[in-house]
């Protein structure tokens, strides 16, 4: 049977990461032989993520395509235009409709990984969550990444950004928000040598300059690939969102993650998850904290780099071992579908 047709909803609504998860997944679906349509309400971030496209997606404006396809995903809640989901309704057979929602590694996950939601029309939506354990979707990991990344030429990627690190430099990517603990991390970088890779955005508007023994370097905007192998050049990333969370998990090095700061506060529930679940050590679940302005206080230091790096690994290799996101997304909607594509079922 031929692959199935994927309609795949995404509002951008800051920050980058919701085009940058859903570009993710639109290019694995695509490459595993499906067909992929990615209604977007602002492309503009595609066009330094994924200047080429990608072989099997095509990125429509929003309210994107009159007729649905097979599958219908809302990334994060973003809800389709009414007249698509009446025109779900309309068909014989309507789609599989999932909510795709944020990675978090808080404990509702698993209660909500799979739920079905009714909605008017007699439609079913299913809430399909990301996540860190088997009871929930996996993370966003295509084919042939862990392969790539242990192949990966450091020196000769640096030389081709212009990046010549000096004796003894350790090489760093900073990528985040506004964060308050700036003037404190770069005192910490400038204990010894080190080459500061500044993203474009917040990173590069915070950090015009630096003290002694931090050298500054300013990257472009980078392809999805280009910034996974920035994040594998480099001995410790500070990355934000759950886009870069995800990539910095598989590139192996330590890393610092910022989340979105929200009101509330409840940002910082989801952190306390994060580190409860990849066991952080103390001292690292400390600058993680300092860096999230979760605690108050002196910044505690940076850790020795070595244990740390052992300690993520050891996290890395549980988590390699569990069907990625598209896997287990694939075999949802087989499942859900009532087996309608053997393309899926091969992979389920």
């Amino acid at each position: 049977m031929p692959a199935l047709q994927w309609d795949l909803f995404c509002r951008v609504v800051d920050n980058l990461g919701d085009a940058g998860v859903c570009w993710r997944l639109a290019a694995d679906l695509a490459a595993r032989g499906q067909r992929v349509r990615l209604v977007i309400d602002d492309p503009r971030p595609l066009s330094f993520m994924a200047p080429q496209g990608a072989p099997g997606v095509q990125v429509w404006p929003w309210p994107g395509p009159a007729e649905p396809g097979d599958v219908v995903i809302e990334a994060f809640g973003c809800d389709p235009p009414p007249a698509f989901v009446q025109a779900m309704a309309a068909r014989d057979r309507p789609p599989v409709w999932i909510n795709l929602e944020h990675l978090s590694a808080e404990g509702y996950v698993e209660r909500s990984h799979g739920l079905p939601s009714p909605q008017p029309h007699g439609l079913m939506k299913w809430f399909f969550f990301p996540g860190f354990t088997p009871r929930t979707g996996g993370l966003l990991r295509e084919p042939g990444l862990i392969e790539a990344r242990a192949a990966f030429d450091r020196s000769a990627w640096l030389a081709g950004q212009g990046i010549a690190l000096q004796g003894g430099e350790r090489l760093v990517t900073l990528f985040c928000y506004d964060n308050p603990a700036m003037a404190s991390l770069l005192d910490d970088l400038a204990r010894r040598p080190t080459l500061l890779l500044l993203t474009p955005g917040p990173a590069q508007a915070q950090v015009p300059q630096a003290p002694a023994g931090v050298r500054l370097h300013r990257m472009p905007w980078m392809t999805q690939a280009g910034f996974d192998r920035l994040l594998w050049a480099s001995e410790l990333n500070f990355v934000r969102g759950e886009d870069s969370l995800v990539r910095a998990l598989w590139a192996g090095a330590p890393f610092v993650w910022q989340l979105y700061p929200q009101h509330d506060g409840a940002h910082r529930a989801k952190l306390e998850a994060m580190l409860a679940r990849m066991g952080a050590p103390s001292e690292v679940a400390a600058v993680w904290r300092a860096w999230n302005a979760s605690t108050p206080g002196a910044w505690p230091g940076l850790p020795a780099l070595p244990p740390w790096r052992q300690s993520l690994q050891s996290w890395r290799e549980a988590l390699l071992s569990r069907p990625d996101l598209t896997t287990a997304l694939l075999a949802f909607v087989n499942r859900k579908a009532g087996g309608r594509s053997s393309s899926i079922e091969t992979l389920s």
